[in-house]
């Protein structure tokens, strides 16, 4: 415990719809039990903490707090109880649950005020995470794509293999191509889908998905969507149709679409009040309509699955990461990422 730091740099989010605030924090002195310290080295940014900025879910009452949820670090120290890391390990940093302990959340201090943080938190320098928060992955692992395992990746994997159930040759469409998306559109081309379609606002999206194997995009402001996939598809409808923008026109539009079978897996988190106005008799006749939750993703057993497969070659990971910034520049990230200028997935250098 001779290394553990005493202070570190945090970007803090103090009021909701505001700027993140870059500030020096007090560290706890200890770690309680099934704490584990990380140094980050880099961290992901995704559509979630955009949505916990805005306060998409509704009132928060944990301000100030910490952000992030998806990165690649080096254990530096363990707490009583830790079974599964040991200090020099590298692990990804994952918001689902997986091995061990789930711990009490940490406080820090700034200024003589409580900064409070999640079981994982990674716009940070260091990283006090819940056990179960933190998966090894191998020394020699590629530090830049292990972030991408904390969320991008294995939601995206989850989605088509858990949620959606894609089978070879079935027709999907994918509804925004951000960083999950896109990973959402490799798993569909591995599992031999036809046709993929991929959905966006944004070109420098739809040319990234492109690469990812969609085998038609749609930019959604020049046209008739619906209109579009039937075209593609054909009358009968979609089979499977993953939403990852939580607007409920979309989500509608997508049950509509969908075969008598066909399966509607919403990824994307709707605003709190927002509700969808759906004929649910087709419900009982096999239509599917459901939730994800992070790909209902297992990361001891799914981060070393695709793991093996972008060491293998058989996925593209460092071409979704376009963009890079220091932590002192993480507003300006978040700022890109809601413009559309970032096309694939940003990452934060610590």
């Amino acid at each position: 415990m001779s290394t553990f730091p005493k202070t570190m740099k945090a970007a803090v989010l103090t009021e909701l719809k505001t700027p993140l605030v870059i500030a020096e924090l007090q560290m706890p002195e200890t770690l309680a039990v099934g704490q584990v310290l990380v140094k980050i080295h880099f961290s992901g940014i995704c559509g979630s903490q955009l949505g916990e900025i805005d306060g998409a879910k509704g009132e928060d009452k944990f301000l100030p707090h910490l952000l992030g949820h998806e990165a690649s670090g080096t254990v530096l120290a363990i707490g009583p109880g830790v079974k599964h890391v040991k200090p020099a390990d590298k692990v990804v940093l994952h918001w689902r649950k997986g091995l061990g302990i789930e711990s009490e959340t940490p406080h820090f201090t700034w200024n003589g005020r409580k900064v409070n943080a999640g079981w994982i938190t990674t716009f940070n320098e260091y990283a006090i995470v819940s056990e179960n928060r933190v998966t090894a992955i191998p020394a020699d692992s590629d530090l830049e794509v292990a972030a991408l395992f904390g969320c991008a990746v294995t939601t995206g994997f989850g989605v088509v293999e858990n949620n959606a159930k894609l089978r070879i040759g079935e027709s999907v469409v994918v509804f925004g191509a951000g960083g999950i998306g896109l990973n959402i559109v490799q798993a569909a081309a591995l599992s031999s889908a036809y046709p993929i379609i991929a959905i966006d606002i944004h070109d420098n999206k739809l040319e990234l998905a492109k690469q990812m194997g969609a085998t038609h995009v749609i930019n959604s402001r020049t046209g008739d969507v619906r209109q579009a996939i039937l075209g593609i598809v054909g009358n009968s409808g979609v089979d499977a149709f993953i939403d990852n923008t939580g607007q409920p026109s979309i989500i509608e539009m997508a049950y509509q679409i969908t075969k008598p079978q066909g399966r509607v897996t919403l990824v994307g988190v709707p605003r709190k009040g927002n509700t969808i106005n759906i004929y649910s008799l087709p419900l009982h006749f096999g239509k599917g309509l459901s939730g994800s939750h992070g790909g209902e993703a297992i990361p001891q057993i799914d981060i070393p699955r695709y793991h093996q497969l972008f060491r293998f070659g058989r996925i593209k990971l460092r071409e979704l990461i376009t963009d890079y910034y220091a932590l002192d520049q993480v507003s300006n990230a978040i700022t890109d990422m809601r413009s559309g200028k970032i096309a694939g997935r940003c990452l934060i250098r610590l």
